[in-house]
C-alpha cells in the first residue's frame, strides 16, 4: 500500500478537519473574492471537466492554486501556453503543437494526475487528490503542520512552509488561500456538492430541539443534538461538528434549512404575548 493511500483513517482526518475548520476573519473577504472570480468562469471549467468526469470546482481550485486563474498559462505549473512547459513537469503537453489552448493543456494536466470519472470525488477523496496534486511533502516531513496548500487562511494553519524546493521555514506563513478553504466557502454557498453528501430527499422531515449554550447532562439529549447536527449536515453547504451542543452554530444551520432559529434562541421571533406553549 502506498505510504499515503486514502485509508479509512485518512478519510476521517480530512472530513474532521473540513468540518471543524473556519476561515480566519481577516481572510474572509479575500476568500470570497477568489470564489466569486472562480464562479464567473464556471462554464469554462465545466466544459473541460464534464467530458473527463471531473467536477468543475476541482478544476477551478487547481487553476487558482497552480496558475493564479491565468488562462494564458499551463494548468500544470503556470508556464506560458506559447510553448511546452519548461518547469516540472517539463515538455507538456507531449502531443500537439504550441501555442496550446488552455483547455487542451488543462486536459493534459488532469490526465497526468490520473483524474477522471473513476476518481473518488467524495469530500475526503477530493481533498486527498488536491493534496496529492501538490505532493505529500508536508505530511511526510512536517506532519505537525497541516499542508497550507489545503488549509492556509483557515484556523487549522498558522505558520510553517517550504520557501523553496527542499528549504523549510518554521516561521514563514503562506499567503496563498488554501484549496480546502475555497471548497469550504463553495459548499457554504451551494456551489460545490460532494458525492457523499447528497441533498436531502423530498420526504426528509425537519428535526428540532431546544437551543442550548452548553452540553446537556442527559445522554439522551446529547444524542438528540448529535442526530440533529448530523441531519443538518446532510444538507449541501452545511458542515457541523456533532458535539451534542445545540448552540449558535447549530441554530444558524437550522435557520438556513427551515427558515427559523431553534426554539429558545434569543435571536428568534418571540412568542406573542398571551400565547400558550405547546404541551
Amino acid at each position: 500500500m502506498p505510504q499515503h493511500a486514502l485509508t479509512p483513517a485518512l478519510r476521517a482526518e480530512y472530513t474532521d478537519l473540513f468540518n471543524r475548520c473556519a476561515i480566519r476573519p481577516e481572510r474572509a473577504a479575500a476568500v470570497q473574492t477568489l470564489v466569486n472570480a472562480l464562479t464567473q468562469d464556471r462554464t469554462r471549467y465545466a466544459a473541460v471537466g464534464i467530458p473527463l468526469g471531473i467536477p468543475w470546482h476541482v478544476i477551478a481550485v487547481i487553476h487558482n492554486m497552480e496558475s493564479s486563474r491565468n488562462f494564458r498559462t499551463h494548468l500544470h505549473n503556470g508556464d506560458p501556453l506559447a510553448a511546452r512547459t519548461t518547469h516540472v513537469p517539463a515538455g507538456r503537453p507531449a502531443k500537439g503543437n504550441p501555442p496550446f489552448t488552455w483547455e487542451a493543456s488543462a486536459a493534459d494536466a488532469l490526465a497526468m494526475q490520473g483524474l477522471g470519472a473513476g476518481t473518488d470525488w467524495s469530500l475526503p477523496g477530493t481533498l486527498y487528490q488536491l493534496e496529492a496534486y501538490n505532493g505529500f511533502g508536508y505530511r511526510t516531513h512536517h506532519p505537525q503542520v497541516p499542508s497550507p496548500y489545503l488549509w492556509s487562511f483557515s484556523t487549522h494553519y498558522s505558520a510553517g512552509k517550504y520557501i523553496a524546493d527542499g528549504s523549510w521555514s518554521d516561521s514563514a506563513v503562506s499567503l496563498q488561500c488554501g484549496a480546502a478553504m475555497l471548497l469550504r466557502r463553495m459548499t457554504e454557498q451551494n456551489l460545490a456538492i460532494f458525492a457523499d453528501q447528497p441533498p436531502p430527499t423530498a420526504d426528509a422531515r425537519p428535526m428540532v430541539m431546544a437551543y442550548a449554550t452548553q452540553r446537556p447532562a442527559n445522554p439522551a439529549a446529547i444524542a438528540q443534538a448529535i442526530t440533529l447536527q448530523n441531519w443538518l449536515s446532510s444538507h449541501p453547504g452545511i458542515f457541523l461538528t456533532p458535539d451534542g451542543i445545540a448552540g449558535r452554530n447549530t441554530s444558524d444551520a437550522y435557520k438556513r434549512v427551515t427558515g427559523q432559529y431553534l426554539p429558545g434562541d434569543p435571536r428568534g421571533t418571540p412568542a406573542p404575548i398571551g400565547s400558550v406553549p405547546a404541551a
